[in-house]
């Protein structure tokens, strides 16, 4: 594998681009927006989505999604909430056999579908590999060391994306278990939310400590459900990227729950951000595959209520605090 191309000019997919060149791949980025094509091409940045960022030599920036598809396999880094439809145009470009890596985290709202589930639709004859992980695409894309999981069905085609990948600053980690990484990396962005909220509202650390440990447990909970793994979600796309996004100050899950803690309506919160908060749509989709599934996921659930029902932070607070006292380990604890 040699030849990629990236579907989707945010920070993510530009920090992914940056990988691969220094890998000493041949990159090709599409972007929706005109600008961020024209700010690499002039200046070999993205001010739009990544400013202060120098990209390496040899990013290519598109608007055309069949130049994007020419090549050995395709990155999809596009909003989880527009996947769909950018997948199911760019289908048509692609060659038999192009591998398509998704890079996205979070749960479609509409029909509650994992990334795989929307792309299969989309692309029914192209192999599918999973990209998920603590990262921060700032990070990532100054060459900071990062560790991620690279799941797969297909244990040679994993093996040769790990290959086509990896570096010594970026190094993942094969995995065969693709529902698993998918529900960490949707999951901890609803989880990350709540997190903010905590922290928002000055409860302390212990606090946050306990509401990362029982959202494990629901994170947990909906893996298996789905066909996942337990000791996925205990690796890099569960409790590594759980615990980066419900920690670390430049998530933008984590500080949108810090500002609606602090007493700021969501629209307001929302109105001066360009990049996407994925765990807003997904704490929805979320709830609802969880009662599909039967299972019970009571922070999530939190989250859902806060964002799209109306319900008060300090109700919501109230109303977890309230739950009745199980064994941890139980099945079905929460």
């Amino acid at each position: 594998m040699q030849t990629f191309g990236i579907i989707g000019g945010g920070a993510w997919g530009t920090a992914l681009a940056q990988v691969l060149r220094r890998a000493g791949r041949d990159v090709v980025l599409w972007a929706r927006e005109a600008e961020v094509v024209a700010a690499i091409a002039d200046t070999n940045s993205n001010p739009m989505f990544l400013p202060g960022i120098k990209l390496a030599a040899g990013v290519r920036a598109t608007h055309d999604l069949a130049v994007a598809a020419r090549a050995d396999a395709v990155l999809l880094a596009a909003p989880a909430q527009h996947l769909r439809a950018i997948a199911a145009r760019l289908a048509p470009h692609l060659a038999k056999d192009v591998p398509l890596v998704l890079c996205t985290k979070g749960i479609e709202e509409k029909t509650g579908a994992l990334m795989s589930e929307v792309a299969a639709d989309a692309a029914p004859d192209a192999p599918l590999a999973v990209l998920s992980g603590p990262t921060f695409a700032r990070e990532v894309a100054e060459g900071m060391p990062t560790a991620v999981t690279l799941a797969a069905a297909n244990a040679a085609l994993g093996a040769d994306l790990v290959a086509a990948l990896g570096g010594r600053s970026f190094r993942p980690y094969l995995s065969s278990d693709p529902i698993g990484a998918q529900v960490g990396g949707a999951v901890k962005n609803v989880l990350a939310i709540a997190c903010g909220i905590v922290m928002g509202k000055r409860f302390g650390d212990n606090a946050r400590a306990a509401l990362i440990t029982r959202g494990l447990a629901e994170m947990v909970r909906l893996a298996v459900a789905k066909g996942g793994r337990t000791e996925t979600l205990m690796g890099l796309s569960g409790l590594g990227d759980l615990t980066l996004t419900c920690t670390g100050l430049q998530s933008r899950n984590l500080s949108l729950g810090i500002a609606l803690g602090l007493g700021e309506a969501l629209d307001s919160v929302l109105a001066g951000r360009r990049s996407v908060v994925e765990g807003v749509a997904s704490s929805a989709a979320c709830v609802a595959l969880a009662e599909k599934l039967g299972i019970e996921m009571p922070i999530a659930q939190s989250v859902d209520a806060i964002l799209h029902k109306g319900a008060s932070v300090e109700h919501e607070i109230e109303t977890l605090l309230a739950r009745p006292f199980k064994a941890e380990l139980a099945p079905g604890a929460a």
